[in-house]
């Protein structure tokens, strides 16, 4: 039975890496994501990736020995069929003389993941592992990790995978914004600084690898919790004010934006908690807008 907001089970407000990035973009769009939960058709490029991320979760689930590429490109059209019966709304997203395409689109970025590591030769630890942690500000961190690598000798390694394109080094720190929170949610999950942070660009064919240490997460968790208090604090007042840029292209807000002479709804008020439940979670990261060509 679907849940409804009646009888989801609530949670605390909590900070994911997309509502970070959000915050950090535009405060304003913050607000309307997170806040007002204002909908958002969901792009192409975003429903591919839901679709890769989908068939790269099944591949997962069955032997080493049967994930050769033949079977992952059988999975797309199931994977497919699962995600619009669970959100049929996605059906309207590609048009139906050009699904056969679309799928071959899904199907050629899996040939680019075949082309980065060999599923055949390991077990990962988990796939689409949930993580919350409560940091000793009360800060919540909640998402979702692609996957978890960890070595016979306990080392421990963050796999993401983007179908878009991977980004200029200028923008290389951007990226790995997402994979320093799983890290910090992680290293007080479990007690382990991660060994290697690593983001999969399937489209292109590169990978970024990082390697961070205790002091650099220690930092960066103070980042995290900054970012929240300074939310928490606008939330009192719902003063979330627009930061114009370049991505304001993209924006599916324009019409309730100040900045492009719109008026916000009236303020709802910080909520004590949201009825959301894991699903919702997953689809709002997945939803998150990217950068064309940066698809997550």
């Amino acid at each position: 039975m679907k849940e409804t907001t009646q009888n989801r089970p609530t949670r605390r407000p909590a900070l994911s890496p997309s509502r970070a990035s959000d915050f950090k973009q535009c405060p304003l769009l913050y607000r309307f994501r997170a806040i007002d939960r204002l909908p958002e058709p969901p792009s192409t490029a975003q429903v591919r990736g839901s679709l890769v991320h989908a068939a790269l979760e099944d591949l997962y689930a069955r032997p080493a020995a049967d994930r050769e590429y033949a079977t992952a490109a059988g999975l797309v059209q199931p994977a497919w069929e699962r995600l619009v019966e669970s959100n049929p709304e996605l059906a309207a997203v590609v048009e139906t003389e050009r699904l056969p395409a679309f799928l071959d689109e899904a199907r050629d970025l899996l040939s680019g993941y075949y082309r980065l590591e060999d599923p055949t030769r390991f077990d990962p630890d988990s796939c689409e592992e949930r993580v919350e942690v409560e940091l000793s500000d009360g800060t919540v961190l909640r998402g979702f990790i692609d996957r978890i690598d960890v070595a016979p000798g306990g080392a421990m390694r963050l796999v993401d995978y983007k179908t878009g394109r991977a980004p200029r080094a200028l923008f290389e720190a951007k990226a790995l914004f997402q994979m320093k929170f799983y890290a910090v949610a992680l290293y007080r999950t479990r007690g382990v600084v991660p060994r290697r942070l690593r983001l999969l660009y399937l489209s292109d064919g590169e990978v970024l690898d990082y390697t961070p240490d205790e002091a650099e997460l220690l930092k960066f968790e103070k980042t995290l919790m900054a970012i929240w208090r300074a939310i928490q604090n606008l939330g009192t007042t719902g003063d979330f004010r627009p930061n114009p840029s370049r991505l304001c292209d993209w924006c599916a807000h324009q019409s309730l934006c100040p900045a492009f002479g719109g008026t916000p709804p009236p303020y709802p008020g910080w909520p004590s908690d949201y009825g959301v439940s894991d699903t919702d979670i997953e689809d709002a990261e997945a939803s998150a807008t990217a950068i064309p060509g940066d698809a997550a």
